[in-house]
């Protein structure tokens, strides 16, 4: 959408998570994959996308908005991050904070590199290609993952100038990805500024799905004023469901300047048919169309009217949402890191008041995400928890506790919000660090404050 483009990111600030109640996905064995023309999840079960897109690479301190999407009813998010050719690089460590945000709120996460939109028509634009070389530097970040995320290659690839390219790029950066070794599912947004009003990505969808050895993809539309009647809107998604081929709306809103689409036939027809819709956006639009807000100044108390409309609206979010399958259970999730995490190791004293599990949760070269799990053996008023790194390992950043190191030895104390808890209740804090190779798990100690 090129009018939105106009965001900036004077917004961002520093990294700040939210109040998290530990939430553990079930053991999947594999991925998201397509079976005959559908979106099912590792459980092999369907799965349909309810949910909003989440502006992050411009508002990377808005992490808790995570947390308040997943409690205003949906079950997945579309998150825009950068590769760095035309805005600030969503490096690894913010990248594995945003999937565990995710998880955490049992979000199924469809990851986006938004740099290319418009490529052939807006100069700054990356290509398809330049998105691809993110995602593979990326990957041990992204390992481990399927079942959790989906891979949107690159928002709205191409403009309305040279778009016939995008079915040769598109095949290229598909290739690309799979000889990586990548084996999640793949978006696939359309041209013209993602509305195909060309219809090259419907009438070569077929021969992209097929170029796919893994035939794992979906492909992704974006429904502004090119869709401004339901005959238009039955006539385009019907297509491909009549083909047997995935498709889902990864944007779309109640209002836009190219024209007005009809939001009420968007979701009565994907809500008929039974595919995926993720509405544009959550906050912090700029650029003339601040009407797409879903909620004012990422406040979720305040919702707009479109906001209104989305999530609480016939067809809307609350109304059809249904969480993935594989948060369905209470079994660790595969590692994310190239090695095995270690199993969480709790404290050995069940008297204390309080015990405390760490986990590494994800891991690339040079760093780790840690989280550790606190739970109250009887009703205490606040929590310290101690623990001693043994192979040099360095907290850079944390979150939901406060934090302090001293040579190998780490201090964490609960925040204001999350102290206070009843025998049984749990919460959690993370962070992120680094390490030089070896990365073994500490054992922590919990005891009660107040």
């Amino acid at each position: 959408m090129r009018t939105r483009l106009a965001i900036t990111a004077s917004a961002v600030a520093a990294l700040l998570l939210s109040l998290l109640f530990v939430v553990q996905p079930a053991h999947a064995e594999t991925g998201f994959e397509i079976r005959d023309g559908r979106l099912v999840d590792a459980n092999g079960n369907d799965f349909v996308f309810r949910g909003v897109n989440h502006p992050h690479a411009w508002y990377t301190g808005e992490t808790e908005s995570f947390a308040e999407i997943a409690d205003l009813g949906a079950n997945s998010v579309r998150v825009v991050l950068s590769s760095g050719h035309r805005w600030t690089r969503t490096e690894a460590a913010d990248l594995a904070n945003v999937i565990a945000e995710c998880k955490a709120n049992k979000l199924i996460c469809v990851l986006e590199v938004h740099d290319t939109t418009g490529y052939g028509e807006e100069g700054a634009a990356a290509s398809l290609d330049q998105a691809v070389d993110y995602w593979i530097d990326m990957q041990d970040v992204l390992a481990g993952q399927e079942p959790y995320v989906l891979l949107n290659i690159g928002n709205e690839p191409w403009g309305n100038t040279n778009y016939q390219q995008w079915t040769g790029a598109t095949t290229q950066a598909i290739d690309r990805l799979r000889d990586a070794g990548f084996d999640h599912t793949i978006v696939v947004d359309a041209p013209n500024w993602g509305q195909d009003w060309s219809f090259t990505m419907r009438d070569n969808a077929r021969q992209i799905f097929q170029s796919d050895p893994a035939a794992n993809l979906i492909f992704d539309v974006h429904m502004y004023g090119v869709y401004d009647t339901a005959a238009e809107i039955q006539s385009y998604l019907n297509f491909y469901v009549d083909a047997g081929l995935p498709i889902m709306v990864g944007e779309f809103g109640h209002n836009h300047s190219d024209g007005n689409p009809d939001e009420d036939a968007i979701l009565a027809t994907a809500e008929d048919l039974g595919i995926g819709y993720l509405g544009w956006s959550y906050s912090g639009n700029g650029g003339g169309v601040e009407y797409l807000d879903l909620v004012e100044d990422f406040n979720p108390d305040t919702l707009t009217s479109w906001g209104q409309r989305l999530f609480n609206g016939p067809n809307g979010i609350v109304e059809t949402a249904e969480t993935a399958s594989v948060y369905d259970g209470s079994d660790p999730d595969p590692s994310p890191s190239p090695t095995p995490s270690p199993d969480p190791s709790p404290t050995p004293d069940p008297e204390a008041g309080c015990t405390a599990a760490y986990e590494v949760v994800n891991q690339w070269g040079g760093g780790f995400q840690g989280e550790v799990e606190v739970t109250a053996d009887e009703d205490i008023d606040g929590w310290q928890v101690t623990w001693t790194f043994t192979n040099g390992q360095r907290i850079t950043q944390a979150w939901n506790a406060d934090v302090t190191s001293s040579g190998s030895a780490v201090t964490a104390v609960n925040k204001s919000y999350n102290g206070d808890l009843s025998a049984g209740q749990s919460t959690s804090f993370g962070f992120t660090g680094s390490h030089s190779g070896t990365n073994s798990a500490p054992v922590p100690t919990c005891t009660p404050r107040g």
